[in-house]
C-alpha cells in the first residue's frame, strides 16, 4: 500500500506553495510515482513468484546464442532501450491520431495499435534477458515493470480487436488505458537504468591512467592465474595466458563482477556474476548478458616488474 502522507512530503518537497496549479500537480504525480516506486522496492512478497520467473527465464535464455541475441552482444549496445522505442512510439502515435485526426485517420490508427503489439514482443524478450539477472530490489521493481507493460500490451491487444470489429471508440478507450500503463511501466524501467544502475557500463568512469604503472612482480602472475592489481586506485586483473601477459579492467561493464574471481576459457575470461565472457586480447564480449567491450591496458615488463597503463 501507498503511504498518502509520504507522497504529500514529497510533493512538498519539490516545489512551493505559490507555483501555479499545473506545476503542483506535476509535484504531486512525481511524488506519487517516487513514493511507489521505493514501495515496490521493499514488497518482499515479491520475492517467490520473482525467483521462480527470473529462474525460467535464464533456463529459457541460458543458450549463448539466446543470450547474445537479447541482450545485443551483436549490436555493442543493450538490446532492450532501443526495442522499446518502437511499440511506445506507435501506440504513442495512433493515440494522438486518435485525438487529433478524425473518420480518416481510424485505419492508420488501427495499424499503429497493431505494429505495437507485434514489436512489443522482441521488446519484452529483450527485458525479460535483463531481468533475469538482477536480485533483491532491481529484481521487484523489474516484476512490477513487467506486470505494467503487460497490461498495457493487453489493453493494446483488446483495442485493435475493438477497432478491427468497427466499435472504434471502445478501442480508442483502451489505448488510452493501454498506454497509461505502459508509461508507468516506463517510468519504472527509467528508474532501474538511470537511478540502480541496471545493465549500465560499471566502467564508464574509470579514469585513464596514461603514464606506466607498477602494478606487480613480474613472478606474482603465473599462467592461467588470475591476480587483482590497482593501477592508482583503479581496479585491473591480470593474467599470463599462453605465455603472454594480459590486462583487462577488474570491474566488469554488465554488473561491476570481479573478472579476477572467474576463470579462463579458452583465450576469454568469464565473469562469475552473469557468465559474460570477454576475450583476453582486446576485452570483445564474446557471450551476453554483457554488450560492451571491457577496457584493456597496455602491458610490460620492466626489471621484473609488471606496468600497465590505459589502452589508446
Amino acid at each position: 500500500m501507498l503511504a498518502p502522507q509520504g507522497v504529500v512530503q514529497a510533493a512538498a518537497q519539490r516545489g512551493p506553495g505559490n507555483e501555479p496549479r499545473y506545476r503542483k500537480v506535476g509535484y504531486l504525480m512525481l511524488g506519487l510515482l517516487t513514493t511507489a516506486t521505493e514501495q515496490i522496492s521493499k514488497m518482499k512478497s515479491l520475492d517467490p513468484i520473482a525467483k521462480q520467473v527470473s529462474s525460467w527465464v535464464s533456463k529459457a535464455t541460458s543458450p549463448a546464442a539466446v543470450k547474445n541475441a537479447l541482450s545485443g552482444t551483436w549490436l555493442d549496445h543493450p538490446l532492450h532501450p532501443m526495442a522499446t522505442d518502437v511499440p511506445i512510439g506507435a501506440w504513442t502515435m495512433a493515440t494522438t491520431l486518435d485525438v487529433c485526426g478524425g473518420e480518416s485517420t481510424q485505419t492508420a490508427a488501427q495499424h499503429l495499435v497493431g505494429i505495437g503489439v507485434l514489436t512489443s514482443l522482441p521488446a519484452a524478450a529483450s527485458g525479460a534477458s535483463d531481468w533475469s539477472d538482477t536480485i533483491g530490489k532491481n529484481r521487484r521493481i523489474g516484476l512490477v515493470h513487467a506486470v505494467g507493460n503487460s497490461v498495457g500490451t493487453t489493453m493494446q491487444v483488446a483495442s485493435w480487436c475493438a477497432r478491427r470489429s468497427g466499435r472504434h471508440r471502445l478501442g480508442v478507450g483502451l489505448s488510452f488505458l493501454g498506454l497509461g500503463a505502459t508509461m508507468g511501466a516506463t517510468y519504472l524501467g527509467g528508474h532501474l537504468s538511470f537511478a540502480r544502475g541496471v545493465n549500465v557500463n560499471h566502467t564508464a568512469f574509470e579514469a585513464p591512467v596514461r603514464k606506466w604503472t607498477d602494478v606487480a612482480a613480474a613472478d606474482d602472475v603465473t599462467e592461467g592465474q588470475l591476480v587483482r592489481v590497482n593501477a592508482n586506485k583503479t581496479p585491473v586483473m591480470l593474467t599470463r595466458h599462453k605465455g603472454q601477459l594480459r590486462a583487462l579492467s577488474a570491474t566488469c561493464v554488465h554488473a561491476g563482477g570481479a573478472l579476477d574471481e572467474g576463470h579462463i576459457d579458452k583465450d576469454c575470461v568469464v565473469c562469475p556474476l552473469h557468465q559474460s565472457t570477454f576475450r583476453l586480447s582486446d576485452g570483445k564480449p564474446v557471450r551476453g548478458p554483457a554488450t560492451m567491450e571491457q577496457p584493456t591496458w597496455d602491458v610490460q615488463t620492466m626489471d621484473g616488474r609488471i606496468q600497465v597503463k590505459s589502452a589508446a
